[in-house]
């Protein structure tokens, strides 16, 4: 494992780093893809996954991984993976990227819930990303976006089709990102992954308010969730890494919405908590059911479709 110099910027991770990159990939191809030359920015829990899916795929993949603060140690056993220290909000630090990239991955997070954190990481860090790694050689960029580009829709089934309405300016700022990476299609493909709400080691926040009986929810029905496993969505991405002719959005969510109410009282019962007693619905993410099809359609299969299974895997390690 070798490790860059370039000069430090904010920390781009979206999650607690987790050692556990080894996870078998879910490759539908008849035979492994070509070599593939991979730049992941924002290098975090779901990047270093997808780190160890690629040295799994062909041992002839590289990959580098972007960080302003790379955690080294947990990739010492990784040798096809480099480390590069830099600031997707400052391009001065982007001016020595590797090169030759053919697939970039951008699963970025600012550091701060602010409207200008949102746009400089995304909107404008997407794009100096792109100036700096230019070259014939890109084919293919994947932005990791979300589903709070749509709005409010009650129980009504959501695909990529539905017209996008962001409650906030979260999801205003990564639909503005999206439409502007479509707009460099003529260069390379283009693909905007929808992921809803990520779940898996690590992340126990939620179980923790449950156990406790710190969490709430709406009456039944009246507010629907969504939700992805951690292995899954770095399965998915894994996959339209590879998959030939791909659609420009995804939504990589699993196979089973729910009402609020119905995932916290299973999660409750599952950690022993009390019964979630009512509360509202949370104000900036609208309801609404989403469907995977297309993502399923394209040859994709989930380890874990239902989160209620999900979670109880995890609360029995």
């Amino acid at each position: 494992m070798r490790k860059s110099t370039f000069s430090e910027g904010n920390n781009m991770s979206r999650g607690a780093l987790q050692n556990e990159t080894q996870i078998e990939p879910k490759v539908t191809q008849a035979t492994a893809p070509s070599a593939k030359r991979v730049l992941i920015a924002g290098c975090g829990d779901l990047g270093l996954r997808v780190v160890g899916l690629l040295s799994l795929e062909n041992t002839a993949n590289r990959i580098w991984g972007l960080r302003r603060h790379p955690s080294v140690e947990s990739t010492n056993d990784l040798p096809s993976f480099t480390w590069i220290t830099a600031d997707l909000t400052q391009p001065d630090s982007l001016r020595a990227m590797p090169k030759d990239i053919t697939h970039v991955l951008y699963t970025a997070a600012p550091n701060a819930r602010t409207e200008a954190d949102y746009r400089a990481v995304y909107r404008e860090g997407l794009e100096s990303l792109l100036q700096a790694v230019a070259s014939p050689s890109l084919q293919r960029v994947l932005f990791v976006s979300s589903t709070a580009v749509y709005g409010d829709h009650g129980a009504q089934w959501i695909n990529e089709d539905t017209p996008t309405a962001p409650k906030s300016f979260n999801g205003q700022v990564l639909l503005e990102t999206e439409q502007w990476l479509r707009t460099q299609k003529a260069q390379f493909e283009t693909l905007s992954l929808r992921l809803s709400g990520i779940y898996g080691p690590g992340r126990s926040h939620l179980l923790d308010r449950l156990r406790t009986g710190q969490a709430t929810a709406p009456v039944a029905e009246s507010h629907w969730v969504n939700r992805i496993h951690i292995e899954d969505a770095a399965a998915a991405v894994l996959h339209l890494l590879s998959l030939p002719n791909p659609r420009s959005i995804y939504l990589v969510t699993d196979s089973t919405p729910l009402p609020m109410r119905v995932l916290y009282d299973a999660l409750a019962k599952l950690v022993g908590g009390p019964t979630p007693p009512e509360g509202p619905a949370p104000a900036s993410i609208g309801s609404k059911r989403l469907s995977n099809a297309q993502l399923r359609d394209s040859g994709f299969t989930f380890r874990w479709p239902d989160s209620r299974e999900g979670h109880a895997a995890l609360i029995k390690e």
